[in-house]
């Protein structure tokens, strides 16, 4: 094989930012890479799982410092020295290591099985001692490791890989290795992909060269898929234009997606992020066993809270921490109940629906959920060609407290993890984009020790460009009275990845996404992106979305077309 390292193939795939460079790079690596050697794929990607597993392997900075202290001997204090000099904790692991003076003669060789090995035990760990354990597993793999290794187990472990690969371009590589000039390859690879989340499963069967067998690849019932999105339109009219007439027309609720899993008599709740929240969610689940028809299915939907005693459906922001929250369960099931809105399925008794039109998706979903307000039911929902019948729907949508509606054609098939022009959103005028934050700057005075303005991002590939920074809309403190976001939650959630020697300025780990207001979008040579935002303002935290989902350069250049006209 060319690459007798993984190392040397990391390096050679971050010596350039061109996508076609990297697409063949892989493609020539796929061609010689073993089935038995597939979980490298994971390790591409920074992973040491398939992506439908959320198992993680949650190492912080503070760890990963400890583990490179004991491996070459050198202290803490002056390895976070070399941090916040590089700015990598993984160029200072490479050269701690290249650097260490003590003898290496007992040195082993690193190999990814047991790199993998490793590196799957720390998310098991846990009680006593757990710590110490994980600092060993680490320093394991550092005093076995290469300088050059050392640079990428560092990266590894703390999620910052940086050599700019992405599943698409997985995709690309296998379709070019094995299909050469195959049009519809990457596709059908991609369609396997979005139903089975494993990009090793999908290598193997890629490797047999057998594209109808990957064409055939069904959808499996516990395993979590990614969701279907949708494109934004400003009108009813522009809404038509694009899906068609006539078109179903259903409430846009102010949830969070939840794609509903039943096998047999068991039920598994996933989030659009993938992650399984079928324990925070026990009455969903007696939901499903009492009011819906079938022994397995799969039904994506939209999550929505409301007051138990006026029956007002709730802002997300207001049942959002029932997803993260691990205990009182009952207790927050009580003060914020849920009501299930069941608007799409698919897969049913043994036959994977992906492929089959929406309008027969919908009939078949009405005839096997039992409608139970404030409990679970299927979607509001008409079907019309009619703009004045649409938006009257739409303003009785807005008096709901929902959003605003989806209009989608009927005849339109589900593509797991696809933002698709046959499904769109219209919400009210008001502006707002879902970003990540990528920094921030501590505060001063009565902020002082909080983080109190943080820069926002917009994604263009697997690159974050900043677009501009927020600070309102965010409260001093959280009172048990109030509602909303505060400086101290933000803090304690992001994660700093270095923090520079001069200023109060912090880059934290990009996995916080926000959803913020603006008044306008203006170019601006200030940020990479070439926009910023005009009075940005939180809005809410979305712990039900990742920073995949988050807007796109091209859409903001979109947007910053449609105002000026």
């Amino acid at each position: 094989m060319k690459y007798e390292k993984l190392a040397d193939l990391y390096n050679s795939l971050g010596s350039t930012t061109k996508r076609l460079e990297k697409t063949k790079i892989l493609s020539d690596f796929l061609k010689e890479l073993k089935n038995e050697d597939r979980e490298v794929l994971y390790l591409l990607l920074g992973r040491v799982f398939p992506e439908y597993d959320q198992r993680e392997i949650g190492i912080s900075n503070q760890l990963a410092i400890k583990a490179i202290s004991r491996s070459t001997g050198i202290g803490e204090n002056e390895i976070v020295k070399e941090w916040k000099s590089k700015g990598d904790l993984g160029k200072v692991a490479e050269a701690l290591v290249k650097a260490k003076k003590q003898s290496t003669l007992n040195r082993h060789e690193l190999d990814t099985k047991k790199v993998l090995e490793n590196l799957r035990k720390l998310p098991e760990l846990e009680g006593r001692g757990t710590m110490d354990k994980k600092i060993s597993l680490i320093t394991e793999l550092l005093s076995s490791a290469s300088p050059e290794e050392a640079l990428y187990v560092i990266r590894t472990v703390i999620g910052d890989l940086r050599i700019g690969i992405q599943e698409s371009t997985i995709r690309d590589a296998m379709a070019s290795a094995f299909f050469g000039d195959e049009a519809e390859s990457a596709s059908h690879i991609q369609g396997a992909l979005d139903k089975t989340n494993d990009v090793g499963k999908v290598f193997e069967m890629v490797k047999k060269g057998k594209l109808k067998e990957i064409k055939e690849i069904s959808l499996e019932v516990g395993k979590p898929i990614k969701v279907m999105l949708a494109q934004k339109v400003k009108t009813v009219a522009e809404g038509f234009e694009k899906v068609g007439r006539p078109c179903a027309i259903e409430y846009k609720y102010d949830g969070f997606r939840l794609l509903i899993h039943k096998k047999n008599n068991e039920v598994v709740l996933y989030t659009r992020r993938l992650e399984n929240v079928t324990r925070q969610f026990p009455e969903v689940v007696k939901y499903v066993k009492e009011y819906i028809k079938g022994s397995s299915f799969i039904i994506d939907s939209e999550v929505v809270g409301f007051d138990r005693k006026t029956k007002i459906y709730r802002p997300f922001q207001e049942i959002s921490q029932r997803i993260k929250r691990k205990y009182d369960i009952e207790k927050l099931q009580d003060e914020l109940p849920v009501e299930i809105n069941a608007f799409d399925i698919l897969y049913y008794d043994g036959k994977t629906l992906l492929h089959e039109p929406f309008r027969e998706r919908t009939v078949l979903l009405k005839k096997i959920v039992e409608d139970r307000k404030y409990k679970i039911k299927t979607a509001e929902q008409i079907i019309t060609d009619d703009e004045k019948k649409a938006e009257k729907f739409f303003n009785q949508a807005l008096a709901d407290n929902q959003e605003g509606v989806m209009m989608k054609n009927l005849d339109s098939i589900y593509q797991p993890g696809s933002r698709v022009g046959f499904m769109l959103k219209i919400k009210p005028e008001e502006r707002e984009m879902d970003l990540v934050i990528i920094g921030a700057e501590y505060g001063t005075g009565k902020r002082s020790g909080w983080m109190s303005s943080f820069v926002l991002a917009c994604k263009k590939g697997s690159e974050f460009l900043e677009i501009g920074k927020v600070g309102t809309g965010i409260k001093e403190k959280l009172g048990s009275d109030t509602k909303g976001t505060s400086f101290a939650e933000l803090t304690k959630m992001l994660k700093p990845l270095v923090e520079h020697e001069k200023g109060r300025d912090v880059e934290v780990k990009p996995e916080i996404v926000i959803t913020v207001t603006y008044q306008e979008i203006q170019k601006s040579p200030h940020y990479k992106s070439g926009f910023a935002l005009r009075f940005p303002r939180l809005k809410s935290l979305r712990p039900d979305r990742s920073p995949s989902d988050i807007e796109s350069l091209s859409q903001v250049e979109k947007d910053y077309e449609k105002q000026g006209k």
